[in-house]
């Protein structure tokens, strides 16, 4: 447990487990957003942030990022990016893919609304993606015939790069980047942030529940090795994709049942199960 501690001990900003302790104080996510996004918010109420790492959690399929609401139902999505990783099957890096996959998990979420509200998938990179040096890269659809014309679905993509050199951000963005990339304090913003993981290493409820994390992540790695050697790698890594693929047609499935408007049918057609599984789920239901 040495090595544990020792490691909780020396966690910044960058680790996942901070970064979702650290947003999960209001004040700290309203302000950054305010500042990102130059607006005034009211209030924001968190979605996700309660369901994950709790002790009795089970950390396979386990979200790490952060999911709040503002005062007029956007939604917001924030996660840290330290590496900037390639899919080895394809050679491509995975960022791009990762914020389409983000976006249908919140579209989705958010099916049982009547209307769909604004959303902001936001990441946190520690590296430049498109190598241009701005600090900020938000994209939106627009039409490649006149790109003018933005499809209006309110569906936002920002990739915040902490090693930016230019383009518009606020003190407090800047500094924040600078938190991030150095472990510098510069402002009062990041000394709220500074003095907020100082107080979450001393806590030992928080320190508790990162190494129950640890430990477990690395009874899944050591099972995952053995059925691996069992199975052959390649064969593992097609069971996980299966089992993630049923699990998605299931949600979008009892989605649809729940919003009690859809035909059987139509759910068969466009969660992709069978119409005995479908029927089978609303006997259940």
């Amino acid at each position: 447990m040495q090595d544990l501690a020792t490691k909780f001990a020396n966690l910044t900003i960058q680790s996942d487990f901070i970064f979702k302790k650290v947003i999960s104080r209001k004040r700290i996510c309203k302000h950054l957003l305010e500042e990102l996004l130059q607006i005034e918010i009211a209030d924001i109420n968190y979605l996700e942030a309660e369901k994950t790492l709790e002790p009795e959690y089970t950390s396979r399929g386990i979200r790490l990022d952060i999911i709040v609401a503002d005062d007029k139902n956007t939604h917001y999505n924030l996660e840290m990016q330290v590496k900037n990783n390639k899919n080895p099957d394809t050679d491509t890096y995975v960022l791009p893919k990762r914020s389409r996959y983000y976006q249908a998990l919140l579209d989705i979420d958010l099916l049982q609304a009547d209307l769909l509200p604004p959303t902001f998938i936001i990441f946190i990179c520690v590296f430049d993606f498109f190598e241009k040096g701005n600090y900020v890269y938000t994209f939106k659809k627009r039409c490649l015939e006149n790109l003018e014309l933005e499809l209006p679905d309110e569906a936002t993509t920002m990739i915040l790069n902490t090693k930016g050199t230019h383009g518009d951000i606020s003190k407090d963005i800047k500094s924040f980047y600078d938190y991030v990339n150095n472990h510098i304090v510069t402002t009062d913003f990041t000394k709220q942030i500074d003095d907020e993981i100082s107080y979450l290493k001393l806590d030992t409820k928080v320190r508790r529940e990162f190494m129950l994390m640890e430990a477990r992540l690395l009874d899944e790695r050591r099972e995952g090795i053995a059925e691996g050697k069992e199975i052959g790698l390649a064969e593992g890594e097609a069971i996980g994709l299966v089992k993630g693929e049923a699990e998605h047609k299931l949600k979008v499935a009892k989605l649809m049942l729940a919003k009690g408007c859809y035909s059987l049918q139509e759910i068969t057609e466009l969660s992709g199960l069978s119409l005995a599984d479908v029927e089978k789920l609303k006997e259940e239901a």
